[in-house]
């Protein structure tokens, strides 16, 4: 998959193209429906397919205040939609000049001169221009103006709700990872690196890991079932882990971490800059301040052992327990 990171980018001649216009956050079932239509239809038609999405997000620029923290960086949305069949995204960064653009010399300029395009599809509540002055109805116009087709596409439903960004931002928040992987097709995950002074740098001997700061978004407080990737020289290794977000209130003064225990640990060559992708599969408990370090002990090892189960079962299902496809 090609990815131009602005406008000047794009080859001349780039088109004929289908395209979809959208910020793609978690790249969930939705955006992967409309993604794959659009790869096949220009795999059909000799044309060449492409995602248009905006760094920062939108929202981000224009009221940071309010804007949400992400389910997904631009790094792991363009590794998930390379997943969908797209040849192509054009990431362009979202600034005043953009933000002012009317509606009309979005199309003109950007999609019919630069692109070429022939066919677009969008969901039912795409917004695009100037104070996101046009719809899709707008947009069908321009189409019948320059000659491109437009597809309106409803909202995907999973188990009785409608797919979005937004409900998956709020389960996670929440600590539902469970529906939020049935409207993803995918467990939601983090990618960062080992924190800081942990004594990282050579061999890890012992099976806890923190990992360093992460400004998008997190899950609720809480214990996870989580599995943990450990980039290395000699490839990726993937393990069992059970995760605690939280402050640890039990041992006095507040101190937040992303705590990952290895359930299945081997020693492993890390340093601070050893990318790490955590996945988190099921929440076990909240976060609780627990009377005394022996009680939280004890109840360490209840949690450990419902995650030994967990992951022994997922083990037994195959892929499909903790991957794409949803489980009670």
């Amino acid at each position: 998959m090609q990815v131009f990171r602005s406008l000047e980018e794009i080859p001349g001649g780039f088109g004929p193209s289908v395209a979809v216009i959208g910020n793609f956050d978690g790249v969930h079932r939705g955006h992967h429906q409309v993604m794959s239509t659009v790869a096949a239809e220009a795999r059909a038609n000799g044309y060449r397919s492409i995602a248009i999405t905006f760094d920062p997000h939108p929202e981000l620029f224009l009221r940071p205040a309010s804007a949400p923290q992400l389910l997904a960086p631009i790094p792991e949305r363009l590794h998930l939609m390379a997943t969908t069949g797209i040849e192509a995204v054009l990431v362009l960064p979202f600034c005043e000049s953009l933000a002012c653009l009317e509606a009309r010399e979005f199309v003109e300029t950007i999609l019919v001169e630069k692109l070429g395009l022939r066919s677009i599809h969008e969901g039912a509540n795409f917004r695009f221009g100037h104070r996101a002055q046009a719809g899709v109805v707008e947009l069908a116009a321009f189409g019948q103006e320059f000659g491109f087709k437009v597809t309106v596409h409803p909202a995907v439903q999973v188990r009785g709700m409608a797919v979005s960004s937004t409900a998956i931002r709020e389960f996670v928040a929440a600590g539902d990872v469970r529906r939020a992987r049935w409207m993803l097709g995918h467990t939601f995950s983090i990618r960062s690196t080992p924190a800081r002074g942990r004594g990282i740098g050579g061999r890890l001997l012992v099976p806890t890991i923190n990992l360093a700061p992460y400004s998008e978004l997190l899950p609720a407080f809480g214990v996870y079932v989580t599995r943990l990737t450990i980039a290395t020289a000699e490839g990726d290794r993937c393990f069992q882990s059970i995760t605690n977000i939280g402050n640890r209130p039990t041992f006095g003064e507040p101190s937040f971490a992303v705590e990952s225990h290895i359930l299945n640990f081997e020693p492993v060559d890390l340093i601070e800059e050893t990318p790490l992708e955590l996945e988190f599969l099921r929440r076990l408990r909240p976060e609780i301040a627990w009377p005394s370090p022996e009680a939280l002990k004890a109840q360490i090892m209840k949690d450990i052992g419902q995650a030994k189960r967990f992951h022994h079962l997922a083990n037994l299902l195959g892929s499909s327990a903790t991957g794409s496809e949803p489980i009670s």
